[in-house]
């Protein structure tokens, strides 16, 4: 056995080398051209600045319909040979205009605000709030210990970000469930409401915002993140004053769900038009900030792949798609029409490259996809390169082109990650936070690993 493993090693060993080896030039010298016309025209950063003078495109917001229009004419303008809007039907949650909370009872405190914002999806208050008693909890299992503690009374989990994490990401994932299921956990403890520590990297006071859920066999109680600095005054106080009282307030509310639509962009292939590469991002944002990081940034990307190789009179083999998703924040319902479409159209994707994780420098893709299919795109390598992609490695996509169920390969686009959860779904995401050259190698990574599967295939 070790023996046939040694041997399966060897030769995808030397599959890689075999075709490492082989660098097309022509192909080659058009990727240095991407790199360096997306550098000097700069246009996916003026398109995000466009984009991002609309403002948030929260799902069914004015916003969100005002920046889709505005999408299908950049397209158009840009020459795509079609473009249309997918209908779909998304998810009508509006903030409203107040979010307060201030503590009321304390011998020290009365009269501090704190600084707090709804989490996508919360219920509202009422006009008055709700005050009570604070218990704060680190997870869920010092919850369920203190749950003879909790009826009446306001949840507070304060567990941060681990920032003794190399990556970021890892860190939201092992802190993000006190926000999407925090809710729901201390309602089964006869909690009346939920703040939570935001999940960032800056330790500012900016409150983080984000989808949270409900499940119909509990009560929904309100639920708001808190500003970090905030967050940490709140825990002093409760050190001091365990019988502190706050009262907050917040004015969101779910409406019927509404017609929107997800924009789509496509270049048809000059020799395989039914092979579909899709380049994509989620159009919608959260209502902070203008949604620059996430996801305009991958929005701009994928339009200007297309773009790219139409400046530069480049007719690929293959049809090259961007989709811009609607509704990834909440329900992914931009997704799931899209994947249900193509199921119904029978149409062929040999892959799909989603870019969501911000407009910072390039560092990679991963892939989801075989080994034999891995091993052979380490070749693309010496053309990535060019826009300082260093690897290619087995991981997860993207939310949305994980729905599409019948490409060979999935690509998630990996810029550097260490500024990302400053920004992320709060007011720090704006324009400002996006640099023209990092946002503008995303362009050319995402166009070079386009223009190689559509020309070499997969």
């Amino acid at each position: 056995m070790n023996f046939l493993l040694f041997c399966f090693s060897l030769l995808l060993f030397l599959f890689n080398l075999i075709y490492s080896q082989e660098i097309d030039q022509r192909l080659y010298d058009l990727s240095k051209k991407i790199v360096r016309v997306s550098l000097i025209d700069n246009k996916g950063y003026k398109w995000l600045e466009e984009l991002c003078k609309i403002g948030p495109r929260l799902s069914g917001s004015e916003n969100s319909y005002k920046a889709i229009y505005w999408a299908r004419d950049k397209m158009k303008e840009a020459g795509f040979d079609s473009v249309w809007l997918q209908p779909v039907m998304v998810p009508n949650w509006k903030r409203g205009k107040i979010e307060k909370a201030t503590i009321i009872e304390s011998k020290k405190y009365k009269g501090r605000n704190l600084n707090i914002t709804a989490f996508g999806g919360s219920i509202g208050t009422g006009e008055n709030g709700i005050s009570g008693e604070v218990i704060p909890v680190r997870d869920f299992n010092e919850l369920k210990l203190k749950g003879d503690l909790v009826k009446g009374k306001i949840v507070f989990f304060d567990r941060p970000l681990d920032t003794g994490e190399v990556e970021p990401f890892a860190g939201y994932g092992g802190a993000v469930d006190q926000r999407s299921r925090g809710a729901i956990e201390a309602a089964k403890y006869g909690a009346i409401g939920v703040i939570v520590r935001s999940i960032t990297t800056r330790h500012d006071n900016v409150p983080h915002t984000g989808v949270m859920y409900y499940v119909d066999s509990l009560p929904k109680i309100p639920s708001a993140a808190i500003g970090y600095q905030d967050a940490d005054f709140l825990k002093e106080a409760l050190d001091e004053e365990p019988d502190l009282k706050i009262n907050f307030v917040l004015s969101c509310k779910t409406y019927e769900d509404t017609l929107s639509y997800n924009v789509i962009g496509e270049i048809r292939g000059s020799e395989f038009p039914d092979e579909i590469i899709v380049v994509g991002g989620h159009f919608d944002s959260w209502d902070k900030g203008c949604g620059a990081h996430d996801d305009g940034a991958g929005s701009v990307q994928s339009m200007e792949v297309l773009d790219l190789f139409k400046r530069l009179n480049f007719q690929p083999k293959r049809t090259i798609r961007c989709v811009l998703f609607i509704d990834e924040e909440q329900r992914q319902r931009g997704a799931i029409e899209y994947s249900r479409y193509i199921l119904e159209k029978n149409q062929k994707h040999i892959a799909a490259i989603e870019s969501d994780r911000g407009g910072f420098t390039p560092r990679g893709f991963y892939v989801d996809t075989d080994s034999l299919t891995l091993n052979y795109l380490q070749s693309f390598l010496p053309y990535l390169n060019l826009a300082k992609i260093d690897w290619i490695r087995k991981g997860g996509s993207g939310v949305d082109i994980s729905k599409i169920k019948n490409a060979r390969a999935l690509f998630g686009y990996v810029p550097d990650s260490q500024r990302y959860m400053d920004f992320h779904h709060s007011d720090n995401d704006i324009f400002e936070a996006v640099h023209p050259r990092e946002l503008q190698l995303g362009s050319a990574a995402m166009a070079i690993l386009t223009l190689l599967i559509s020309e070499l295939g997969l």
